[in-house]
């Protein structure tokens, strides 16, 4: 019996590849509910039917800018299949990443907490 090779990475690969193209494609948006997004992150289902993109926003509202990314996801989409040199594109799920404002959140609390103690001292 022979095994179908895959290509090592393929998925990391085309995530990158999304994420690129992704973003060049969000900057066309002509959407104002869309501020200043960064994409952090594309996760793509092993069937490649689905991609997860996690964003963030340096200016706007979160909830407005990922329900105006969400309903763009099809003309990104489209965008992406004239882009990309795979079979299937996958549908897109836009999700706002909080990874960022908890760094931000855990940094000040750090710095708080040094200046604190160097008044004590």
């Amino acid at each position: 019996m022979r095994h179908k090779r895959s290509i090592p990475n393929r998925g990391f690969r085309i995530a990158d590849q999304i994420q690129r193209d992704l973003s060049e494609l969000i900057r066309e948006l002509k959407d104002p509910r869309i501020g200043m997004v960064t994409l952090q992150a594309v996760e793509v289902s092993p069937d490649y039917a689905h991609a997860k993109v996690f964003f963030s926003v340096l200016v706007g509202d979160v909830a407005e800018c990922e329900a105006a990314l969400n309903e763009a996801a099809g003309f990104l989409r489209n965008g992406l299949f004239k882009r990309l040199q795979i079979h299937t594109v996958p549908t897109l799920h836009f999700q706002f990443d909080r990874t960022t404002e908890r760094a931000a959140e855990l940094s000040a609390l750090i710095q708080q907490a040094n200046s604190t103690r160097a008044k004590e001292d």
